[in-house]
């Protein structure tokens, strides 16, 4: 087990569980990437399709938990908290990647449909930014997202003003689409902006 990325995060809301070979069920996690109701609205704009077949589920655990193993990044199911519509349930999942020589986390996040609209990939935001500055000590976190994708950019560009950030531009041929080369924005949040406009901490690490 790693000590330094977090195995769970507790927000006010959400409860985040990193996903591994060991605690995940594969075939739950399948059945809410490949058949969930809004699933292919979900994945839209995302640089996944849903899942074919439980094995694409298994890749997509195995190469999570590697990276989680390796400190170059996390994958967390995030589930609702007692007192949310849904506690307990698979709400989506969120995660990072660390480039430690850059000292740069790039993060994203995904809800199922019944989730969307409660501000939960603010909180989710907030919570991995204090780790990228508060126990990571990196100097830059970074989100991508395809131009289409207007709901996300809406989304995105309020806790972006808010914590002081900035759109750091357009990434031409940056993403592979169904086989073809896509363009995506990048926004960015560096440490001495965060700092500036930072709100109280929302983050408990129970095995900090």
């Amino acid at each position: 087990m790693t000590a330094l990325i977090p195995e769970t995060i507790e927000t006010d809301r959400l409860r985040f569980a990193v996903i591994r070979t060991e605690t995940v069920d594969p075939l739950e996690l399948y059945e809410i990437c490949s058949a969930d109701p809004g699933i292919e609205t979900v994945t839209e704009y995302m640089p996944w399709e849903p899942h074919a077949t439980p094995d694409d589920t298994v890749e997509f655990i195995d190469h999570v938990d590697e990276q989680y193993q390796s400190d170059d990044g996390a994958s967390y199911l995030i589930r609702p908290r007692e007192g949310e519509e849904g506690a307990g349930t698979i709400a989506g999942t969120a995660g990072f990647s660390l480039d430690w020589e850059k000292r740069t986390m790039t993060m994203g996040v995904w809800l199922r449909k019944p989730f969307w609209g409660r501000g939960y990939s603010r909180e989710r935001a907030t919570a991995f930014i204090e780790l990228a500055f508060d126990r990571f000590d990196l100097e830059l976190v970074a989100i991508t997202v395809l131009p289409e994708n207007e709901r996300s950019i809406r989304a995105i560009e309020k806790y972006i003003d808010a914590y002081g950030g900035q759109r750091a531009g357009r990434l031409r041929n940056w993403l592979t689409i169904d086989g073809e080369p896509a363009d995506c924005l990048r926004y960015s949040i560096s440490r001495s902006e965060w700092e500036a406009n930072r709100s109280e901490a929302t983050v408990v690490l129970p095995d900090a």
